[in-house]
Formats: C-alpha cells, structure tokens, sequence
C-alpha cells in the first residue's frame, strides 16, 4: 500500500465508483459493491467457529486467526474492500438445471462433481480479472495501494460480500441474492481509496431449512454454521487422508465438492448464467462416468484437468473419492463392472487407496451373501 492514500472528493468517489462498475461489467462481473474494514462484530463468530474445530485440517485458518476479520491488519493501509460478484451457472445450461444435477444425483454410475468445477478454475479467471480492474483504475487516477483476492488468503469473504450489499449470508452459509441465488463467485480488491460504502441488503431466507435438511452429511450443524469435517466438499477437496467411514455412505456419487445445498435452495431458480466461456462444461466432464473417470491414468488426469480447480487434489485424491462412490453405486445393486476395476487397481494401490477400494468392495457382500443364501 501507499503511505500517503489518494485523496478523492465525495463527488469524484461517486463517479469513479460508477466507472468501476461499468469496468466490472465488461470483464464480466455481474456486481460490485464496497465494504468498510470494521468487521470487529463478525470476530465472536470466527472464533467460536475455530475453538469448535469446524475448520478440520484447514490449518491456514486458524494460523490467521483473527486477521481475517482486520483487513488493515492483512493488507495495512487498506480503507475500503471493493467486493466482486461473478456468476457461474454454465451458459449452455437449461432452465430447469436444479432437476437434471438431482438426476444425475440419482444415477450410482455416474459421477457427480460441482458446478463450478466442470469449467476454468474460478482462481485464475477472478484473480486475472480482478488484476484487469485494477489496472484499469490505476490507468484513470494514477498509482494508489491494492491487493487483489480471490478465496486465496484470510478474508471473510462472506461478511464482506454481505455489507456491501452483494447478498446476504444463507443459512448454508454461502452468499444469496434474491434475484441471483447463490451460483457465483466471490472477489475482492483490498485498496486504500476512500470509495463510497454500498448499502448492505435483508436477509430473506425466513423460516426456510431446506438446505440445513437437504445437506447429505448433516455438516450444517445449526443455522449459519458448518463444520467442515462433515462437508463433502471438504471432504472431496480440502481433506487428504482417509475419508471416516461413517461418512463414505452418505457421500454417494460426489466426487469432487457437492451442491446439495444450493440445489434445493428456492432463490437458486433465479440463478444467472455466466457471461463467459471460462466456465462451460468440458467435454470430459460433462455427465461422466464412474468407470471412465476410473479408467484415467495420472497423465490423462493431468491432462483432461490442465486449468480446472480439479488438478489441484492429484490424482490419488481423485481415486480415493471415485472409489468412495464406486462403493456406493455396489451398494446401491449397480456394479456393470466396477467390482472388477476395482480388483483389477487393488494390487497397484497405495495404502491409503487399497483401504478405500476394500471399503468399495465390501459394499456389495451383504448382497452377494443374500443371493447364496438363496440361490436362484
């Protein structure tokens, strides 16, 4: 940051602020707004949220502490928190989009990743963006103190997004809109530019449980609140050892994240489509296959996830949790040669993969053992 802030009239805010946001638009944001940086009324409930142990094994968290709630402890300097919103929903997706996702919920051979997944990683195409909008500032009133973040730091990107009236806080969490659900990403520029606060919006999720009920794990402990050791996305993502085997058969067909609680949330029928082709379905990953998913070798993973959020876990993860599901759909009476893969991978497998692929094969023997028991 800059020791001396730029100084900027209340008219000349106002209308920077309007430039940024025709700016956002262009690069494909679908919101801005801007926070302050007193976020002190938010610190009870971080560290509640940390002394229960719900951030698991995401130790940067805790690491951070407290900072995450002092912005100009993190970035000094910083005056205000420019807050981006960037809708994900692929373009080609069809209107009734939450039906086919709870279709393909239902289908044991098939594998279920996140939305948000399928395309670009959300990273490189925010962080890239958001260095755009910068520039772009920087070029129209000269060189003033940034940082640009994008889920990549200790930010509460949630709180941020809530007092700058870009939605407000879900019961699952996660950001809403009323006009835009929850199926976009989150931004920020952290910048010592005194710009005009954006007017915080109502909450309106009411007396609505739905997401709280429809979550597989029960990770939505109570209302705002998620303990992340319970997540499958946590579990599928962030979580590198074994998966507790209590949670293996409430997971499904989840591969990679899960949307459960955005699929039966009401406001996500007003959900946008993304502007940009960065998030479109990939080929690959359109609708896939346990068993052809199985079947990539570590160079193909690499490849078919060059750019995706997804090559981030490796390629032992990646068979950790297909094996998980390959478990489920035995369980589920549809094997169609996933008992077999799984013999066949048994002998080349790590530890860690050999226990899951175990765990997968045991899923159908209470089966098996009912058709010897009664033959024919």
């Amino acid at each position: 940051m800059n020791e001396a802030p730029q100084q900027i009239g209340d008219k000349d805010a106002q209308a920077l602020l309007l430039q940024v946001r025709a700016w956002a638009l262009e690069l494909g944001f679908s919101q801005i707004g801007v926070a302050g940086i007193d976020l002190a009324s938010a610190e009870p409930g971080l560290a509640a949220w940390l002394a229960a142990g719900f951030h698991g094994a995401m130790h940067y968290m805790e690491a951070h502490g407290l900072k995450r709630a002092r912005p100009a402890e993190l970035v000094p300097g910083t005056l205000r928190v420019l807050t981006v919103r960037m809708d994900y929903r692929p373009r080609g997706s069809v209107e009734d989009w939450q039906a086919v996702e709870w279709r393909g919920l239902g289908d044991p051979q098939r594998a279920q990743l996140s939305i948000y997944a399928r395309g670009r990683d959300y990273h490189k195409v925010l962080r890239a963006r958001l260095q755009q909008l910068a520039t772009r500032l920087e070029q129209a009133i000269g060189p003033f103190g940034y940082r640009v973040f994008t889920d990549s730091a200790p930010v509460l990107e949630v709180e941020l997004a809530a007092r700058s009236g870009i939605g407000w806080r879900g019961k699952h969490t996660l950001t809403l809109h009323r006009e835009h659900g929850s199926m976009f990403f989150l931004g920020e520029i952290y910048l010592d530019l005194p710009l005009p606060l954006s007017e915080p919006i109502s909450a309106h999720c009411g007396q609505c449980t739905a997401c709280i009920e429809a979550c597989p794990t029960g990770a939505i402990v109570a209302p705002y609140r998620v303990d992340a050791r319970r997540c499958i996305s946590y579990l599928t993502i962030e979580h590198d050892g074994a998966i507790p085997i209590e949670l293996r058969p409430l997971m499904g067909n989840r591969i990679y994240g899960c949307d459960d609680c955005q699929l039966i949330c009401p406001w996500n029928k007003f959900a946008g489509k993304s502007t940009l082709p960065d998030f479109d379905e990939r080929e690959p990953l359109r609708a896939p296959g346990l068993l052809a998913l199985w079947a990539w070798s570590e160079t193909e993973f690499l490849r078919f996830t060059e750019g995706s959020a997804i090559r981030r876990i490796g390629h032992a993860r990646w068979r950790r949790n297909l094996a998980v599901a390959m478990g489920n759909a035995l369980r589920a009476g549809s094997d169609q040669g996933i008992s077999m893969a799984l013999r066949e991978a048994l002998p080349s497998a790590n530890e860690l993969l050999a226990e899951h692929i175990e765990w997968a094969l045991q899923q159908a023997q209470p089966e098996r053992q009912a058709e010897h028991a009664h033959p024919g």
